[in-house]
């Protein structure tokens, strides 16, 4: 047995959120990879315990303490294990959550975690870590240059973080900072390591992704030199802002064949008074104009959205508003929820719309959504599709992948190389998925 291998320690990440969590923790994980971590499936039997948590949705910080308490039966059973806490959470409550639960070790901001190296060489001393700063250093130059271990074939890659935009509800720009890009040198490094360990599609990530500006850059020129790598054979991004869309980030829609046709572009009401309290500063007409350019470059792009109900002063017109938005858009998929108050938000101190008011537009609002996916994706069958293969499915003789509009396809096919693009015919629709046949 190797001294690397008596070594090794295990360490289970938990993730809640969006999909900047998920690379944040892949991150984290290769972080404290130098302090020979390996990241396993279950928190049973592991040496330290990480929750990336988001701040987003309504009692957020209540439902990790929660968590946190589920974990105490694994501390009893090991008192050496360690537990931690990182990202938005743990930037907006800070010494509050080593207040109410002694146990945690560690808590990480989501601009430090860069630091988690040196941080457990204090709770391997028996000492408390905590770091919530926002320092001027980057963070991804203190990172470890990514292991070359071959990977799933759809990745995630962060190029912009933070958010300048203080809309009414969101605790974005007080957990993630201000807006921040990254230098277009280290995403392309990044990129290319990518696809060297396997990887075939990238999605962009940033909390208002189309305010890229690094060196200058827009997301479109970063997007054109992208497409440039050998091997990389899908692109996309998310999420974006309606502000900050700009005239070359439509135009690549129409022209790189590399971004796939798909746009998730968050609007959150059809009504320009709500739009005003959210202090979104666009309205319904210029959000509908923005989707018609884009669909003038590329018709068959599928629009994603958000969308909040119940916002404080929202009225029925209001509602009625957003119900016609929708109408006139005609949305592939969306995600909408009620409205919840987040402290310290300029909204959390207006008054709310009742409960039973929220949950019943609500409803009406996710099944008018629905009856569009359902339509869209009916429309399908028959239609061909390029699948990019990312694993095999559960049912013998089949194989699951992502078209390149992001719906998940089933395709009736026998051990097919992961990581693949192939021509598939959709033969049915289900619920959030597609079945297919290889096209011949």
């Amino acid at each position: 047995m190797t001294d690397t291998f008596k070594n090794t320690k295990k360490l289970y990440i938990k993730t809640y959120g969006c999909q900047m969590n998920v690379y944040d923790s892949e991150r984290m994980a290769e972080a404290l990879g130098a302090s020979g971590y390996e990241t396993v499936d279950v928190p049973d039997g592991a040496d330290m315990i990480l929750m990336n948590t988001c701040h987003i949705r309504e009692k957020a910080a209540e439902k990790i303490y929660s968590e946190l308490g589920r974990y105490k039966q694994f501390k009893r059973a090991n008192p050496d294990l360690k537990i931690g806490v990182a990202g938005c959470v743990a930037q907006a409550e800070g010494e509050e959550i080593m207040r109410r639960q002694p146990m945690v070790d560690l808590v990480v901001g989501p601009q430090t975690y860069h630091r988690l190296p040196e941080m457990m060489k204090q709770v391997d001393a028996g000492e408390k870590a905590l770091d919530t700063d926002f320092p001027e250093e980057d963070k991804f130059d203190h990172l470890p240059n990514r292991q070359l271990p071959k990977r799933a074939p759809s990745a995630f890659l962060t190029v912009q973080e933070g958010c300048d935009k203080f809309c009414a509800f969101c605790v974005v720009p007080y957990t993630r900072g201000a807006e921040v890009s990254r230098t277009p040198e280290r995403i392309i490094r990044e990129a290319q390591e990518l696809v060297d360990r396997g990887v075939r599609e990238i999605n962009l990530l940033g909390q208002n992704v189309n305010a890229y500006n690094g060196d200058d850059w827009s997301l479109a020129k970063l997007i054109w030199a992208l497409n440039d790598i050998d091997g990389l054979e899908r692109i996309r991004f998310t999420t974006s802002h309606p502000n900050d869309m700009t005239d070359d980030l439509i135009e690549a829609h129409g022209t790189c064949a590399k971004l796939m046709p798909y746009l998730h572009l968050p609007v959150q009401s059809g009504s320009d008074k709500v739009l005003k309290g959210m202090n979104r500063q666009h309205t319904a007409e210029q959000y509908i104009r923005l989707i018609e350019r884009f669909r003038e470059a590329r018709s068959d792009i599928l629009i994603s959205g958000d969308f909040i109900v119940g916002f404080p002063g929202e009225e029925d017109v209001d509602f009625n508003a957003t119900m016609d938005l929708i109408r006139e858009v005609n949305y592939g998929q969306a995600y909408s929820f009620k409205y919840s108050a987040r402290p310290g938000t300029p909204a959390a101190e207006r008054a709310f719309v009742s409960a039973e008011v929220a949950d019943e537009r609500l409803q009406r609002l996710q099944a008018l959504i629905t009856t569009q996916q359902r339509a869209l994706q009916e429309s399908m069958v028959g239609k061909d599709v390029d699948v990019l293969l990312e694993r095999k499915g559960r049912l013998t003789g089949q194989m699951v992948g992502k078209s390149q509009h992001l719906h998940a396809v089933h395709i009736t096919a026998d051990d097919l190389e992961i990581g693949r693009i192939v021509r598939a015919r959709i033969t049915n629709s289900e619920t959030n998925s597609l079945g297919a046949i290889l096209a011949s």
